[in-house]
């Protein structure tokens, strides 16, 4: 089935957190659910950039109904005291959009001694996830959409290095952060059924855009990709439409994966994709997701 934001019916009465929506994707996606008429609550770190990425957004959108929460990734305490504040202003959660990301910066650690990619891609979301799941349970056709990348592909779960203890690769760590994006999604799909949840875990990724994410290339690498762009990126309000289609399609099922579905999944028309064999690795998953209980200090309860 194809995907096609104007054929989505108003969604009048949802409410959807976004996190990173300030920039980028997160806000491509929060224009998209503005128009459907979904309450959005923009999830940044930084309250100046979020008012002007709202003022953006409403420019856009004239009906839109926005909220800004603040939400430091790099601080597990922020993460609960963002849930905390949540759960004392509404009493559902329809969406779950979990988008902010950091793309191959110099090693550095979070408030809680993570390497900074597995911490805020992917440690700070777990715990996030754990935290409103009571939420998004008792709310009907609730959904979970983790973003992964591409770059999952090349990507290994290193149990002896999760945080950069011993090295760190800039590559290997944004790689590892975003397969266990993609570990988590299916593994929560499982034990959300397991646990009789009709809640839907789903994940995908943007393909290749241009956004802040390419920060810390290089400047000489970014010139000499410059020409290139146009034939093998797309634009973020493009790239977001994979994220939206996770969060919105009629025929999304729990444990779906979406993507471009052009040349080498880099962009195109957003569709149903398949990760790679290693990112379905059950025990891998399931080692994962003890250690992260044990890392964020919460037991996960479905």
């Amino acid at each position: 089935m194809s995907f096609n934001l104007e054929n989505i019916p108003s969604q009048k009465g949802k409410i959807a957190i976004v996190t990173g929506a300030n920039s980028g994707l997160g806000k491509e996606i929060t224009i998209g659910l503005a128009q459907k008429e979904i309450k959005v609550i923009m999830a940044c770190r930084n309250q100046s950039k979020a008012e002007s990425a709202k003022a953006e957004v409403i420019s856009k959108v004239n009906s839109a109904d926005i909220e800004i929460m603040i939400l430091d990734l790099n601080s597990l305490n922020s993460v609960r005291n963002f849930a905390t504040a949540f759960g004392e202003k509404c009493n559902r959660l329809d969406l779950l959009i979990e988008n902010a990301g950091i793309m191959i910066p110099p090693l550095s650690k979070t408030e809680d001694g993570f390497e900074s990619q597995m911490g805020v891609n992917y440690f700070s979301h777990f715990l996030l996830t754990n935290l409103l799941y009571p939420l998004l349970n008792k709310t009907e056709g609730a959904r979970i959409a983790t973003t992964s990348s591409l770059a999952h592909e090349k990507g290994r779960i290193d149990f002896d290095n999760l945080n950069a203890e011993k090295s760190y690769s800039k590559i290997g760590a944004y790689g590892q952060s975003k397969l266990a994006c993609l570990l988590f999604a299916y593994e929560l799909k499982r034990r959300l059924e397991k646990a009789g949840s009709n809640v839907i875990a789903v994940s995908s990724h943007p393909g290749v855009s241009k956004t802040n994410l390419f920060t810390n290339i290089p400047t000489l690498a970014q010139i000499l990709m410059a020409p290139f762009l146009p034939i093998f990126t797309h634009l973020p309000k493009y790239a977001a439409l994979p994220t939206l289609y996770a969060a919105l399609g009629p025929d999304v099922k729990s444990g779906d994966y979406f993507g471009p579905t052009g040349f080498n999944g880099m962009k195109g028309k957003p569709g149903k994709v398949k990760s790679k064999p290693h990112s379905y690795d059950e025990k891998v998953a399931s080692e994962l997701w003890d250690i992260s209980e044990k890392l964020t200090g919460e037991k996960f309860i479905l």
